[in-house]
């Protein structure tokens, strides 16, 4: 059994912070053999792997178009260029190439290569969502959490967050969670949020580890507060690198806790 959380370190956090992220824009893996620049790619021969894909994007192809615009993106092999990056994947996204449609839709949403604007970002999010990309549902549930392209509309948001979350993307897990936790879009539940909030938790989601802390401290949506577990998660999520579960890790044992590696970019 469970030891409950005692009177002390942990009993004394304030309210929970709650978020809702946006994950890194990626897609879904293509079927099918891998084309043959992809291994001039992997091994870092961007030379090579453009001398392969620039004929074959100029011929059309949707993947090579992709894979063209990433070099841009990244500045890989080219000088980066933003620009010729959302020109590339405009050609991509239109074949339907439902990678391209998720990093256009992120571009028009950071005004990256292409205007800023919301309303596009939300409309190529939306092409990739309603074919089934996990990453874009989660994308179109948070322009609508956030009123970003569209009004504001939680039940919208919670739609698309659970289709992303039945798929197992662990972001959009924690978001339906955070949903839950906060009643937005449905009713307030906190025994919901703690299972959609595990759910990323034990995938290696730290915005995740340190929110389930935070409730089995306070005891909302487990059967006890429970020290030990709010511990044990909290330094999860500070292990991997989310410095506000740092920061809480530091006011409740000390200065001598260690201070968690930044995330790389």
């Amino acid at each position: 059994m469970k030891t409950p959380c005692r009177d002390g370190a942990v009993s004394r956090l304030g309210r929970l912070v709650l978020l809702v992220v946006l994950l890194p824009v990626a897609g879904m893996a293509d079927q099918g053999k891998p084309p043959q620049y992809w291994a001039a790619m992997a091994r870092g021969d961007y030379a090579a792997a453009l001398s392969e894909l620039r004929p074959l994007a100029e011929q059309g192809d949707p993947e090579a178009q992709y894979s063209l615009a990433m070099l841009y993106a990244d500045g890989l092999g080219v000088a980066r260029d933003d620009a010729k990056a959302a020109a590339w994947l405009r050609k991509a996204a239109e074949q339907g190439q439902l990678r391209a449609q998720v990093r256009l839709g992120h571009l028009y949403k950071d005004g990256r290569g292409v205007p800023s604007d919301h309303a596009m970002a939300l409309s190529w999010y939306r092409k990739a969502a309603d074919a089934g990309d996990a990453i874009a549902q989660n994308n179109v549930g948070y322009m609508y959490a956030n009123g970003r392209g569209a009004a504001k509309n939680d039940a919208e948001a919670v739609k698309w967050y659970r289709k992303a979350a039945d798929q197992g993307l662990a972001g959009a897990q924690s978001n339906l969670g955070v949903m839950y936790l906060q009643g937005n879009g449905m009713v307030q539940d906190d025994v919901e949020a703690v299972k959609w909030i595990r759910k990323a938790a034990d995938q290696g989601e730290a915005y995740a580890q340190y929110n389930l802390g935070l409730m089995y401290a306070q005891g909302r949506g487990v059967f006890l507060k429970d020290e030990r577990e709010a511990l044990t998660w909290l330094r999860r999520a500070a292990a991997g690198g989310y410095m506000p579960a740092a920061a809480v890790l530091r006011r409740l044992e000390g200065p001598e806790v260690t201070r968690p590696a930044r995330r790389s970019p």
